[in-house]
């Protein structure tokens, strides 16, 4: 297993191996467990993390929001590769929309 840098290309990773497990189960794996039960029970995951997060950013400390987040993303990653949407499809979402605005504040 390569060496992975705790950046945002570690999504990339992540996805990578969650798909991984998805098309190879291995036992024990918890990504293999959620793929079982389809892409319904990776939705509700990532609705129960969304609103554990949205508890943790209210009352939580930082270390818990920190802990959250990476459960959110992590369940989201999960559903995306379950619903077949590469991970990478959404960071150029991100980069287009970004880009838009960024060229319209530009032009005033």
């Amino acid at each position: 297993m390569r060496t992975v840098n705790a950046t945002l290309g570690f999504l990339d990773y992540l996805y990578e191996v969650v798909l991984d497990r998805i098309r190879n189960p291995k036992p024990n794996s918890y990504t293999a467990a959620i793929a079982k039960q389809g892409l319904s029970f990776a939705v509700k995951k990532v609705l129960e993390e969304c609103g554990e997060l949205g508890i943790e950013l209210l009352i939580g400390s930082r270390q818990r929001v920190v802990e959250e987040a990476a459960d959110l993303l992590y369940h989201l990653i999960v559903a995306l590769a379950l619903k077949g949407v590469d991970i990478r499809e959404v960071a150029r979402e991100l980069v287009r929309r970004h880009e838009s605005r960024t060229c319209q504040v530009r032009r005033r």
